[in-house]
């Protein structure tokens, strides 16, 4: 349950010194703040939650109180708290009640970035702001969330389609951006549907990337020694992918080596309404190896020296990949995500339960049915999977026997 408080913050001082007053929001171990409309000169003039040493303390702590009241009222009527991030509640305690029937799909978008920022989910940010300016180019400006339609829905999709000339899979893309800002404010009681906008309009399927690589391929860069820098960088960060259980690269850069063990909840389901999946094992030994090269001995975390931002540091890796693949002579199509899709295919090869992969991927569960919320998947069995997928592409003759009996029997049921 989300609690909230009156507090400063000593890191956020004003440029002359001064500190605002702010409401904590805290919940799941994180904290969110709103800033007040009171000032204090000094650190010294707040204390225990209150302001003191001030003629107009009693005034100000009055206000604050009935603030704090106000906000608390707020916070008791939204149902369901654990599906929400402090940085939700937050916004969901701001944003007055009698305001909801006004907001505008783009003031939505513009919270939603912000959020996807904050998670350094810079790419979906771009993808999202984006959508937001081709409906508004639309709908010729903004739109309040209540006056969105069926009809307008569908109108949008014509428009991409007769307009910009995109194929099925563009369209999908940013039908599921404007789907998404729509489900934001329904699931954030900003806005309620008697029907929801999409309720006519059917989004056609993503089509699955098939970017994972045969296992000659990836043994065939696993056994590689490139001497330059950049392709060692590539070359590790995709190994400890693969050898982590197809981590994600920007989960992969935050991780702590100093312990024997990793525990992290994937960057991308942070800002989402779903329960949080946590992912953790002990790291293998083939890691270990590699982290030890790379790792910042005070914090932990991997260093290559490399002091741009995310983005270019995920183009750097992806570009060096490329040329790895192809100084050694490989055609087959070779990205980071590479590393994951393959991991869950030899796991799937050699006969991993799918619900032991998901937890390794950090999948959520939603979509396998009301039994995934009473079986847990330990950490232990996550542990014997990534090691038993490790000892398949180190010794693969060792599993061809029961691939080939598995391949038969599959071609029996069909």
């Amino acid at each position: 349950m989300a609690t909230l408080k009156i507090t400063i913050l000593k890191a956020k001082a004003l440029k002359n010194d001064k500190h605002k007053i702010r409401i904590a929001v805290c919940h799941k171990q994180d904290t969110s703040y709103i800033a007040t409309r009171f000032i204090i000169d000094s650190l010294s003039q707040f204390k225990d939650g209150q302001v003191v040493k001030r003629s107009d303390a009693s005034i100000i702590n009055m206000k604050l109180r009935n603030l704090l009241n106000d906000y608390q009222d707020k916070l008791d009527k939204i149902e369901n708290q654990e599906l929400y991030t402090s940085t939700q509640l937050k916004a969901m305690l701001q944003r007055k009640l009698k305001d909801n029937s006004s907001l505008t799909f783009g003031e939505v978008c513009s919270t939603y970035i912000k959020e996807l920022q904050e998670s350094n989910r810079t790419n979906y940010a771009k993808s999202i702001e984006f959508n937001s300016k081709r409906f508004k180019e639309f709908i010729r400006g903004d739109i309040q969330l209540s006056e969105i339609t069926p009809e307008i829905i569908s109108g949008y999709g014509l428009f991409l389609k007769n307009k910009y000339k995109l194929s099925e899979a563009s369209i999908g893309i940013l039908m599921r951006n404007t789907k998404t800002i729509i489900n934001i404010g329904v699931k954030r009681f900003m806005i309620k549907y008697d029907f929801h906008p999409f309720i006519n309009f059917k989004i056609r399927s993503a089509e699955i990337r098939e970017v994972d690589i045969p296992l000659e391929t990836f043994n065939k860069i696993r056994l590689s020694e490139p001497k330059e820098r950049h392709l060692i960088v590539a070359h590790d960060l995709f190994l400890l992918s693969f050898y982590l259980g197809g981590i994600n690269l920007i989960d992969l850069l935050s991780l702590d080596f100093k312990n024997n063990e990793i525990s992290y909840t994937r960057i991308k389901s942070h800002r989402t309404t779903q329960i949080h999946n946590q992912i953790k094992f002990a790291i293998p030994t083939q890691a270990k190896q590699i982290a030890g090269k790379w790792m910042n001995r005070r914090n932990g975390k991997l260093d290559f020296r490399y002091k741009f931002s995310y983005p270019n540091f995920s183009r750097y890796v992806t570009r060096s990949l490329k040329s790895l693949a192809k100084d050694l002579g490989i055609e087959d199509k070779i990205i980071f995500y590479s590393a994951r899709k393959s991991f869950a295919q030899y796991a799937s090869e050699i006969g991993i339960p799918d619900a032991i992969i998901d937890y390794c991927l950090g999948h959520s569960s939603n979509s396998r049915g009301i039994i995934r919320y009473y079986t847990k998947i330990r950490q232990k069995q996550a542990e014997i999977a990534i090691n038993r997928v490790i000892d398949y592409v180190n010794n693969p003759s060792k599993y061809e026997e029961y691939i080939n009996m598995r391949a038969d029997i599959m071609m029996m049921k069909e």
